[in-house]
């Protein structure tokens, strides 16, 4: 497999069941992808677009059999448990959650209502708190399980028309914290990644795209923008035994933009 040019190894996770939400476009279908090329059997979660949903099913499928999508709002805890129950039934057990489905109103906070602001910090940071539950109680007993969330640059910094979404990456980030401190002593990893600007189709919803895309570009050392695959990338290697010491963290994933003045 190739990257840049340049020759990687994969990673073996045979054997994993792992659970994306938001699994069907973007960064969360690369991090399906990249799992199930890597021998594990994935349950991706989508909201509205069935068709969407089989397309990635048929892909996953090019790599294994097993893998199933699950319809839902993560904002709804009986959603997620409807969904926990179909995993439960396909496979009876889950080894690794990926908390990647988010939603969001982008306005400055002067346009912003308490409805805008209770939906973005419902699905972005509160999902985490069923999709958690569900999981931990799906992961067996001695085998080493993960959570990771993902998050955004938006979490530490500010940017435009991120008022909402930017609180709820933060609080995220925070419940990651204080769930790691619970879960680690049952041998359960939970971490987040932070990707910088990456060209999904989450960022076309962004009225100011070119310009970020333009100065993202022209702030990112590594002389690139940031890849759904990248993403991907390093959400793998916190899944595997590689990153077995590492707790509580967010891994900033940007080609080093964040820490340029």
């Amino acid at each position: 497999m190739t990257e840049h040019g340049k020759m990687t190894a994969r990673l073996d996770f045979t054997g994993t069941k792992v659970f994306v939400t938001g699994g069907t476009r973007g960064i969360g279908r690369a991090i399906a992808l990249e799992f199930a090329k890597s021998g594990a059997t994935v349950a991706v979660n989508f909201l509205r677009n069935r068709e969407a949903a089989q397309e990635t099913i048929n892909e996953l499928n090019e790599f294994g059999e097993g893998h199933i999508a699950v319809k839902g709002n993560v904002a709804d805890p009986a959603k997620v448990q409807r969904m926990y129950d179909q995993i439960r039934e396909a496979w009876g057990e889950l080894n690794v959650l990926i908390s990647n489905a988010a939603s969001g109103v982008l306005k400055p906070a002067m346009e912003m209502t308490w409805k805008h602001l209770h939906w973005t910090m419902d699905i972005n940071a509160g999902a985490i708190l069923p999709l958690s539950q569900g999981a931990v109680a799906l992961m067996p007993e001695g085998r080493p399980g993960k959570i990771v969330a993902v998050s955004s640059l938006g979490a530490t910094r500010a940017l435009p028309n991120y008022f909402a979404v930017g609180a709820s990456k933060g609080a995220l980030e925070s419940m990651v914290r204080h769930l790691m401190y619970e879960l680690a002593p049952l041998g359960i990893n939970v971490n987040a990644v932070s990707a910088g600007v990456v060209d999904t189709e989450a960022l076309t919803h962004f009225p100011n795209r070119e310009e970020m895309l333009g100065e993202g570009l022209a702030k990112t050392p590594s002389g690139r923008l940031t890849t759904p695959l990248d993403v991907a990338n390093s959400v793998m290697f916190l899944c595997s035994r590689y990153a077995t010491q590492i707790h509580g963290q967010t891994i900033v994933i940007d080609g080093g933009s964040s820490v340029v003045a």
